[in-house]
């Protein structure tokens, strides 16, 4: 809204009123504005939830902890973090705002529904897991059907011009609409979805962005439910989710960018700056929730900020054309995802057999460091032993941080290792 007055200002010659133009400007504001109000409404939120007794559905083994009575639903200080400063400092008619206003409120919503039903109802299943997948893929459908359809959702693709003996990278003059998304490590890095389906002949055109749109699919469900599975311990998610925002948010201003998109041989995406603007609230928000949620958290984030969070990062990626990139970006999430998966099939295998054994000591990952041995299956043999002596989750939290800066940086490095 303070985007639009100040362009209507800048017209009737208003000093200073230009600095709204600036996506730097713009981004750094936004990302204040989210810090602050996560901070100040983050704590009369705890107040009023402590005050409702509206707190964490403790699982068994981890009752009796510094757990007990924290104040759950969390989420809704990050979503209302994210919202006040877009609203109030993005281009509310660019479509890769609305859609990613429309992620953040549409999962929110879907993870809102399942802590109520665990909190309110005392169903610690939450909403069914079909639901919970049907509100993910109908929303990997609006995304990608709308940057299917969508004629803003454009790109002025990369080409390189041989000059004699130099290399000179150059953006077609106008922009175009492409289903095409970067390939990691590669020098000619954009693959073209419709390439991929030239088996159907005529219709590879239709059967590429058939393809693009089914990918969006899974990478939204994925991402999502990887979020969800990080969010065990203080501060993991949040922090997690900082450090790859702050990733996407350098991808997305050397999209948005023209010289620098030249400069580092990617797709120039037009309209581009306003995910910068989005994901620079993002982390904002995420920042000052972590001063609550570090460890011992004051409150959790719940279904309500996990799913948000994942979806939130599976778009942005997409937007970018970047959604390749997420394997290694987002690798914290991906060992978490597949721990499950492993754990579950390994066990159900063996116990066909009479065997009972697991991979992990405890699953999603985080839980295999720090679980102790007393809280085990004593019936159970595991494959991967683990430390000797359960590992503080406030130490396996940074830990995985770590990793995930490793991630970042590895994931910054492909736009030069190619």
């Amino acid at each position: 809204m303070l985007y639009h007055l100040f362009d209507f200002l800048q017209d009737i010659g208003l000093p200073g009123a230009r600095l709204f133009s600036y996506t730097s400007f713009r981004a750094l504001l936004s990302a204040v504005i989210a810090l602050l109000v996560s901070a100040w409404f983050g704590s009369t939120l705890i107040k009023y939830f402590k005050k409702k007794q509206i707190t964490e559905t403790l699982r068994e083994f981890d009752k009796n902890n510094l757990k007990a009575g924290v104040p759950t639903m969390g989420g809704i200080i990050i979503i209302i973090a994210i919202l006040v400063p877009c609203l109030l400092l993005g281009k509310l008619n660019n479509v890769y705002m609305i859609l990613l206003i429309i992620t953040t409120v549409w999962l929110g919503l879907l993870g809102f529904a399942d802590d109520y039903i665990k909190t309110f109802k005392k169903n610690k299943d939450g909403i069914p897991g079909k639901v919970k997948i049907a509100g993910q893929v109908g929303l990997g459908l609006v995304i990608g059907l709308t940057l299917c359809f969508s004629p803003q959702a454009v790109m002025r693709e990369n080409v390189t011009v041989n000059k004699g003996n130099i290399e000179e990278v150059q953006h077609r003059k106008e922009a175009t609409k492409e289903n095409k998304t970067t390939i990691p490590f590669v020098k000619d890095h954009n693959i073209n979805y419709s390439e991929i389906m030239s088996f159907c002949g005529d219709y590879k055109e239709e059967a590429g962005w058939a393809l693009f749109v089914v990918i969006t699919v899974l990478v939204i469900t994925a991402v999502s439910n990887g979020a969800n599975l990080n969010d065990g311990m203080d501060g993991m998610l949040a922090g997690n989710a900082a450090i790859i925002g702050v990733t996407l948010a350098v991808l997305a201003y050397v999209s948005s960018h023209v010289s620098w998109a030249e400069y580092l041989n990617i797709m120039f995406l037009p309209g581009g700056e306003e995910v910068v603007v989005f994901t620079f609230a993002f982390m904002g928000a995420l920042i000052g929730f972590l001063w609550y949620n570090s460890f011992p958290a004051q409150v959790f984030m719940g279904d309500t900020g996990s799913l948000t969070i994942g979806g939130i990062i599976a778009v942005v990626a997409i937007l970018l054309h970047k959604e390749l990139l997420l394997i290694l970006l987002c690798g914290v999430f991906v060992a978490e995802n597949l721990s499950v998966i492993m754990q579950v099939a390994y066990f159900k295998r063996g116990k066909k057999k009479g065997i009972r054994q697991r991979i992990f000591r405890r699953t999603p990952l985080h839980h295999h460091y720090n679980v102790e041995d007393e809280k085990l299956d004593k019936e159970c043999t595991y494959i991967f032993k683990g430390p000797e002596r359960p590992i503080h989750e406030a130490k396996v939290t940074v830990r995985f941080w770590i990793v995930t800066i490793i991630m970042a940086a590895l994931t910054l490095l492909t736009l030069k290792i190619r």
